[in-house]
């Protein structure tokens, strides 16, 4: 079995309204597709269905697919797409009726961990505070390079800019979030620099 999910074949055999085939790139795609779109959208439930909304319209468009282009980047324009329509509303909902939202969800207790865990998962916490304080357009092209593994040209195939302006992207957030790192734990990195 190869290591990559094969998306040509998924993409034919979508084309021919194939089932299984829309399964089996569900299974392999949806976690992946939720991740994206929940570093867009203002909460976990938003995220979720936006990204099931996602695999919905690709079914629907499965007819006009094209073999030349890569599935794998036009699933996560689709769900990039539904993301900022998603959030737009949204926005335009909450200017129309303003309501006290509870952004604090009660979550339960954690159990105890050891301490390296714990620092783990506070650095975690951090970094994903950090990558929250990119642009919007470094933050995605981030995402979607760095922990949705796209190639430069799918993340700016997927954003409709050139690949040079997604690497420009990363540059500046990874710099940014190194400075934030620096600052946080200056010896995390394996610098000297103060």
């Amino acid at each position: 079995m190869p290591d990559t999910p094969p998306f040509e074949e998924w993409c034919r055999r979508l084309k021919a309204s194939d089932r299984e085939a829309y399964a089996a790139l569900f299974d392999a795609m949806y976690e992946p597709v939720f991740r994206y779109v929940r570093s867009i959208t203002s909460s976990a439930e938003a995220a979720q269905d936006v990204a099931q909304d996602t695999f919905i319209r690709l079914w629907e468009t499965r007819e006009s697919l094209s073999p030349n282009q890569s599935l794998e980047a036009y699933l996560y324009r689709i769900a990039r797409n539904r993301a900022y329509n998603h959030e737009r509303n949204r926005r335009t909902r909450d200017e129309k009726e303003p309501a006290v939202r509870d952004k604090t969800a009660a979550q339960p207790a954690s159990p105890a961990r050891p301490d390296d865990q714990a620092d783990a998962d506070q650095l975690e916490d951090r970094l994903w505070q950090w990558i929250g304080e990119l642009t919007g357009r470094q933050r995605e092209a981030l995402v979607l390079t760095r922990f949705e593994g796209l190639s430069h040209e799918e993340a700016a195939d997927v954003m409709g800019i050139s690949p040079r302006t997604v690497n420009n992207h990363i540059v500046r957030a990874l710099k940014h979030l190194r400075g934030r790192v620096n600052d946080y734990e200056p010896d995390l990195l394996g610098r000297d620099e103060q």
